[in-house]
């Protein structure tokens, strides 16, 4: 760990509203210890961008390098155990958020014992999924603007992330498109806010009430307390699906609506079916619902996605969890051949694609390595390393 000083944030601009976090930012930032880069940094608050229970985003710029980034301020509750920084120390992947820096901050009161504050730092991107899907104006962007590439590179990359986090053991819990940072420029996409992730372990309990509703894999509502990261890729399915739909495929009022809105499209759930969930539940009845295929709700998008994207939900839209499809399955897709061809994509988003870590790669192995790289891509790279070499 390197000790530094951190020193306050300053409003400079008087966006925002926050005058409580304000307060701690004017009279309880000065000189607190960083833990990360061994420099000094100041940063000035600009506005804030983001809040809820899990806390609030502000959007900063660092004064040293004059770099834009965002800071997400999360009080730290002694009877919650907080994993998100431990996680984020640990996350090093492209399609994942990468903490830049934290430190601490504390709140006085003189009616109140003391607040602590944990301050994330990290890059700052200008959008979120949930933004192209509700027509942001101010982002200028028009109905239905996400194109079949760009909702195959951007289902790519979310699968990229869960591949990545199974490779640590990592399961997100919270996957929806508030969580889901895009560059829309670079067509980058990063995964957010680890506030609700786990490392998984098998035999251990863990909470059945976690990940917003309408992305809630059917385990949950069946309230398993052993699950698998199959539950994240249930989550990044229901997102995929409102990227094409514009909005949510199971909006359920409640956890017993949103199970009769996936029942609708994945029809009853067999004994079988919710044993594989949670072999201890013991209820198996359920009402006749009307079902819809899949075929009938995309029917309007099938033309520019091809039957390829039927075939990607359906094999994941499972109850089942262990039968449901992991990330490094989904990545060499049918669906995904077309931006495994040359002159598809530019360079830029080239690399951020096909970009896997050697840890990755022994982690998929060889075989599937040769599926999900194109031999186009890997002469190029070699060519250019060559080039390199030859230059020094």
């Amino acid at each position: 760990m390197f000790n530094k000083i951190k020193q306050n944030f300053e409003d400079t601009s008087k966006l925002s509203s926050d005058n409580s976090y304000k307060n701690i930012l004017n009279n309880n930032i000065n000189k607190k210890t960083s833990n990360m880069k061994n420099k000094n940094y100041n940063y000035s608050e600009i506005c804030k961008i983001g809040n809820g229970s899990f806390g609030t985003v502000y959007k900063a710029i660092c004064k040293e390098t004059n770099e834009i980034v965002a800071i997400k301020s999360v009080f730290q509750d002694i009877h919650y155990k907080n994993r998100e920084l431990s996680i984020l120390k640990e996350v090093n992947n492209i399609n994942c958020i990468k903490i830049k820096d934290y430190f601490f901050t504390t709140k006085h009161s003189s009616i109140s014992e003391p607040e602590k504050y944990l301050n994330v730092v990290m890059d700052y991107f200008p959008i979120t999924l949930t933004n192209l899907i509700q027509n942001n104006n101010s982002q200028n962007y028009t109905k239905n603007s996400l194109s079949t590439l760009e909702i195959k590179l951007y289902s790519y990359q979310m699968f990229h992330a869960l591949f990545y986090l199974e490779t640590i053991n990592v399961c997100h819990r919270d996957i929806k498109p508030q969580n889901i940072l895009i560059d829309p420029e670079r067509k980058l996409l990063k995964i957010c806010d680890f506030g609700s992730a786990k490392k998984l372990q098998k035999g251990v309990s863990n909470i059945a009430y976690i990940c917003s509703r309408y992305y809630r894999a059917p385990e949950l509502i069946f309230n398993a307390e052993e699950y698998t990261n199959a539950i994240d890729m249930w989550s990044v399915c229901c997102v995929i699906c409102e990227m094409v739909l514009d909005h949510p495929l199971f909006q359920g009022e409640s956890s017993v609506d949103q199970i009769v809105e996936i029942i609708k499209v994945c029809g009853t759930p067999s004994k079988k079916d919710i044993k594989s969930m949670n072999k201890n539940y013991k209820i198996y009845k359920f009402p006749l619902i009307k079902c819809y295929t899949l075929h009938e709700i995309f029917k309007d998008y099938i033309k520019n996605l091809g039957e390829e994207f039927i075939n990607l939900i359906k094999k994941i839209l499972v109850y089942n969890p262990k039968k449901r499809l992991k990330p490094i399955e989904a990545l060499i897709d049918p669906f995904f051949d077309d931006i495994r061809k040359n002159g598809v994509l530019e360079n830029d988003i080239e690399n951020i694609i096909f970009n896997f870590t050697n840890e990755e790669i022994s982690y998929m192995g060889n075989d599937i390595y040769q599926k999900l790289i194109p031999k186009w891509y890997k002469i190029k790279i070699n060519s250019e390393n060559n080039n390199k070499q030859s230059e020094l």
